[in-house]
């Protein structure tokens, strides 16, 4: 039996990921868009110029106009100046809309492109993979990280852009204006980096444990509501809620933490910005009393100095999501970078399959050496039908994903028609083996889109599919909700029946395929099996041994080990588990 997957921890979350620079990564995705980036940069240098000629106009009209009491003189005028300062918002107001909307522009084709790769990733990870990462890490990684990402490029990176091109742009006409009061307002930043630095790496370790826990809830959720029935019929409301309550309180705890973080680092970068204007006046006020200092410049300096705090503000205020998208990136990387992906068209695509199958030894284990299957063999030939048999547990469905290549077995060999399974590509093996599983499970849709899984086939091939399961009357444009609950039991399991014979298999795998299937419709299905087994190789598992009577050859698995072999009569006549089966399903 399988076991289950160990949760990991918070260390063993990440320590998969590739330590490659955060901020590498995400200029990486920019590149194809460089040209788009130079004209945003130019967008902001112009938006920029005119945040910083807004005060120098204003320093102009206070010390040579205001100040002397006159209105023009031979070459300028406050009014003409009043139109220079209104153009100069005009000219800023639109070229910073033009800037928000190329770089948003950029932004989400980045994660367009982001969310097809995470898509396409999880598509093709093995389902050794899948198990690892589970449902809820997956669509957190799909979802809430690139969404996260989403405000980096979107909100965070344009003011990223913007804040470091106007501090530059000021700390120049600070220095141009007046070297000493620029000194002077310089003395808050060292306080601004030691209070970034101090708190950088709690709030990225409390992000962390935030992504985590969503990730916990996404599946809590995924795998709640799919079992609500069951939930729902053995009264655990109580229980569940009581879990994800205990969910619910972690992930609120965590981002109580990151709201305090964030409101002491806002009112402090704002006290900062306050108690340095505060020296600016009290160290002008001496020069300004002297005649020394001007009024204007003073003026200008303190718009200056809140034109310099307000994008440090900005990104500290920022910073939280800066830490939230590293997080993110590192969890997207971590599924991106791994490298046990299924490459479908890998491998050799020249071999006819006909479906004689064969196990030489196998050994599997799926965690450690905690082996399922110890030592296995069998031939089935083609065109067998051949059974498997034995109590849950012994190894039955693990045969099955070995034949799929779900699994690979860690000794022995899987051989068809004489070739190693993992010498044939996923794609070609795939298209000639089709398994009917117990637990059925249709995509939303119609009836057309879930027997032709993206492989189009003709209407005769979909008919003869649904015939042969007994569902005739379903039209191919029966519509088909999520998961199919629109449908019985039974009716889903006769249209994963259709699904698997519409692509005209060499091997059809039932495991426990008859399970949810009233007595008369078996009978119906089995005259149906009879006549789509001719030709090709059927392999059963079942523990309602009605459906495998008929079988050339019966394989019965006991702790990983085939027991007994041999058709039903040879095996009722040899007295051993078999015949015990036969007896208590009798």
């Amino acid at each position: 039996m399988k076991e289950e997957q160990k949760k990991p921890t918070l260390k063993e979350e990440f320590k998969a990921v590739n330590k490659k620079s955060n901020i590498i990564r995400l200029a990486a995705m920019m590149r194809p868009y460089i040209g788009q980036l130079l004209l945003c940069a130019l967008f902001v240098l112009v938006v920029n110029a005119a945040e910083l000629l807004k005060p120098m106009i204003a320093e102009i009209v206070i010390d040579d106009f205001l100040a002397k009491g006159i209105v023009k003189t031979e070459n300028m005028s406050i009014a003409i100046l009043g139109m220079i300062y209104f153009a100069t918002i005009v000219i800023g107001s639109a070229f910073g809309i033009a800037q928000a909307r190329l770089i948003t522009r950029i932004s989400q084709k980045i994660l367009d492109t982001m969310r097809n790769k995470v898509f396409d990733k999880i598509l093709h990870l093995s389902t050794g993979k899948l198990d690892k990462f589970g449902t809820g890490r997956l669509i957190t990684r799909a979802t809430n990280d690139v969404e996260t990402v989403n405000e980096f490029y979107s909100d965070v990176f344009l003011s990223l852009f913007r804040d470091i091109f106007l501090l530059i742009g000021i700390l120049v006409m600070m220095l141009i204006i007046d070297w000493k009061l620029a000194l002077v307002a310089f003395t808050g930043i060292p306080f601004i980096i030691a209070l970034t630095f101090s708190i950088k790496k709690r709030i990225k370790e409390n992000f962390k444990k935030v992504k985590v826990t969503t990730g916990k809830i996404n599946g809590f959720f995924s795998e709640n509501i799919q079992g609500m029935r069951i939930v729902q019929v053995f009264n655990g409301l109580k229980e569940k809620l009581k879990e994800f309550r205990q969910l619910n309180d972690e992930y609120f705890k965590g981002t109580m933490t990151q709201v305090m973080l964030h409101s002491f680092l806002r009112p402090t970068m704002e006290m900062i910005n306050e108690l340095v204007i505060a020296l600016l006046v009290a160290y002008a006020y001496n020069g300004i009393s002297g005649g020394v200092l001007e009024v204007g410049v003073l003026y200008a300096f303190t718009n200056y100095t809140k034109q310099f705090f307000a994008p440090i503000n900005d990104l500290a205020e920022k910073y939280s999501t800066v830490q939230s998208a590293f997080v993110s990136t590192d969890r997207i990387y971590e599924l991106l970078d791994d490298n046990e992906t299924e490459n479908s068209y890998e491998g050799r695509k020249d071999v006819d399959i006909q479906g004689t199958i064969e196990f030489k030894d196998v050994w599997f284990a799926y965690d450690d050496e905690n082996w399922v299957l110890k030592g296995v063999s069998f031939i089935i030939p083609k065109g067998a039908r051949a059974a498997f048999v034995g109590t849950t547990g012994a190894g039955k469905t693990t045969i099955i994903n070995l034949i799929t290549r779900n699994y690979t077995p860690q000794k022995g060999e899987i051989l068809i028609d004489g070739v190693n399974v993992n010498e044939i590509s996923l794609h070609t093996l795939r298209s000639s083996v089709s398994v009917v599983l117990q637990d059925v499970f249709l995509f939303t849709g119609n009836i057309r889109e879930n027997l032709e899984m993206g492989v189009a086939k003709s209407d005769e091939q979909l008919t003869k599919a649904l015939e042969a399961a007994q569902s005739k009357d379903i039209s191919f444009d029966t519509a088909v909700t999520e998961q199919g609950l629109n449908f019985s039991t039974g009716e889903r399991q006769l249209i994963s029946f259709a699904r698997a014979i519409a692509s005209e298999p060499k091997v059809l795998i039932l495991d426990e395929a008859t399970a949810h299937i009233d007595t008369g419709t078996e009978v119906k299905v089995q005259t149906a099996i009879n006549e789509m087994s001719k030709g090709r190789t059927m392999i059963y598992i079942a523990h309602r041994l009605s459906t495998i009577r008929e079988s050339n050859i019966i394989f019965v698995i006991k702790n990983g080990q085939i027991a007994e072999r041999g058709n039903h009569n040879e095996l009722v006549a040899l007295g051993g588990e078999y015949a015990s089966l036969v007896k208590h399903n009798a």
